[in-house]
């Protein structure tokens, strides 16, 4: 059974759908630990119910030192001894002593159709160009930013009408719906890419 720690800074929307998933008959993986960034993230009380153990390391005491902070998070995940790690709105970025220490067994969910639209506003920046698809991305994570081997998509359709909120709602149900499946296979040694369309 593979361990798994979820990262988070707000509500765990994706962490919760990651959760609920392994708690299903026949998976590979379970949580064991939810770690947050800000001890304000309403995704550790959301963990705490379901009976997962939680950790904080608030990144503000140190200053810009990433690596320090890094360092942090892995003495705060020694305990939990995590085989996976899964980013679920983790919103800060990781540099390379860290991502390398976790080649291979770190997931993030992205929501855009990978390579197109790295980094944030991704929604927005979807329809200025037009686009008649939009969607969300799985990926193993890498130093480079929104990188790494593609796990899985999901594609939404570009209504008329849309706004960035309202494609981002849509796209938020498509993530809770592939990351859990990305996860399950991946956990089970499947990195084959899941593509679900809509």
């Amino acid at each position: 059974m593979k361990k798994v720690a979820v990262f988070i800074s707000g509500g765990g929307s994706n962490m919760v759908a990651l959760l609920e998933d392994m708690a299903r008959a026949g998976h590979a993986a379970a949580p064991a630990v939810v770690l947050s960034n800000t001890a304000e993230a309403g995704g550790l009380q959301k963990a705490a119910a379901m009976g997962v153990a939680t950790e904080v390391v608030d990144h503000r005491p140190f200053a810009g030192d990433r690596s320090a902070f890094e360092e942090a998070i892995s003495r705060a995940l020694v305990p939990h001894a995590p085989d996976i790690i899964c980013l679920a709105g983790f919103m800060r970025k990781l540099t390379a002593g860290f991502t390398d220490a976790w080649a291979g067994r770190m997931l993030n969910v992205h929501p855009s159709l990978l390579p197109k639209y790295k980094g944030l506003h991704t929604h927005a920046r979807a329809l200025e160009a037009g686009d008649s698809v939009h969607g969300c991305t799985v990926h193993e994570v890498t130093a480079a930013l929104d990188d790494g081997p593609i796990l899985g998509q999901a594609e939404v359709p570009v209504l008329d009408g849309d706004t960035p909120e309202t494609l981002a709602d849509r796209v938020l149900v498509q993530e809770h719906t592939l990351y859990p499946a990305v996860l399950r296979r991946f956990a089970a040694g499947d990195r084959r890419p899941l593509m679900l369309k809509t």
